[in-house]
């Protein structure tokens, strides 16, 4: 596949965003250099690795409370990671801040045929398939699992495993053929009689929830996600009522029920 270079947008901001991006770059070269700042010049993959993880983290959280204030300033976040790694792989003579961008602008060109090269592939689903097998041509792999990063939240990469498993027709048939597979996890985690065998069990049964889940085309990150920020909101609201921690069971309930009605 040919493509041209795609030539700048006419945008006013383009000047703007420019200067900011090198400014940014400029920042971290400083904090880096030889009379840079103690903490930055002390860091290696390793130790940033764990920040790069927690922006992304922000900013999907940003995103799920859509405060866009917050997006924005989480965004900036994440993309320090970006040039903080690039400007510490430039050190060790790995790669720079330009073959990063240039790569990933090669792979969205090359990935994307029906708007770059001319193929007539359209439609989501079509574009999805091409997409797959463009990427498979490019890195081949020994199992249709390779890729799945260990580095994932682990209900995502379960979700990921699993929907790869299904490319290879390894699934449960229907929705309802999996939720069986959850029913029986879930009677075998109350019959467990060790701590190593619970927690065993217990990983079955949020494996099978997640396929469970993936046949309803419901995204299991997500819905935990937004479970878990409804948990908080309404625990917020009812943990500063007078007298909750010593309140009975009966009353919180009580309290529970009245934030529910409350924040819906």
């Amino acid at each position: 596949m040919t493509t041209k270079p795609l030539p700048i947008p006419e945008n006013t901001q383009t000047p703007q965003q420019v200067s900011q991006f090198l400014r940014l770059v400029a920042i971290m070269d400083r904090l880096r250099g030889p009379d840079g700042c103690e903490w930055d010049r002390a860091q290696n993959f390793q130790s940033i690795a764990p920040y790069t993880v927690e922006e992304a983290h922000e900013v999907a959280d940003a995103i799920a409370r859509n405060d866009m204030a917050d997006l924005q300033e989480e965004l900036g976040d994440l993309l320090l990671q970006v040039v903080f790694h690039a400007r510490m792989a430039s050190e060790e003579r790995l790669f720079t801040l330009a073959d990063v961008v240039k790569s990933i602008a090669d792979k969205m060109e090359r990935r994307h045929p029906h708007i770059f090269a001319g193929s007539e592939e359209r439609g989501v689903n079509a574009v999805r398939m091409n997409w797959e097998a463009i990427k498979a041509a490019e890195k081949p792999r020994l199992s249709v699992l390779d890729g799945v990063a260990l580095g994932l939240p682990a209900l995502l990469r379960a979700q990921k495993l699993s929907d790869r498993a299904a490319q290879r027709n390894f699934d449960w048939p229907d929705a309802a053929s999996a939720l069986q597979k959850v029913d029986e996890e879930m009677a075998e985690l109350a019959a467990a009689s060790t701590a190593a065998e619970r927690q065993e069990e217990a990983g079955d049964l949020l494996f099978a929830m997640v396929n469970y889940l993936r046949h309803l085309d419901i995204d299991a990150e997500t819905a935990l996600r937004l479970a878990t920020a409804k948990f908080e909101k309404r625990f917020r609201l009812i943990e500063s009522a007078p007298g909750f921690t010593s309140a009975t069971p009966a009353e919180k309930e009580a309290l529970w029920q009245s934030a529910k009605a409350q924040l819906g």
